[in-house]
């Protein structure tokens, strides 16, 4: 049976930033790598929050993403 072994973790902060020509949302991201694995998502959100804090633009969206080696 194959397993995946967490290798890394990564925060993306989401900001809206404003409307284009059509009246869309424009978004930016911000990307933190080196996310410790053990970090809860209730510990990434309340970062995020504290981090949104510090910038102009609305917090839009909170991702995380989790790279995994699949073993055998």
């Amino acid at each position: 049976m194959a397993q995946g072994l967490l290798m890394e973790s990564r925060l993306r902060l989401v900001f809206e930033s404003g409307l284009n020509e059509k009246g869309e949302p424009i978004f930016k991201t911000k990307t933190y790598n080196n996310i410790k694995k053990e970090a809860t998502p209730d510990q990434l959100y309340q970062t995020a929050l504290a981090l949104a804090g510090l910038c102009a633009d609305p917090l839009s969206t909170v991702e995380r993403s989790d790279s995994l080696d699949i073993i055998a």
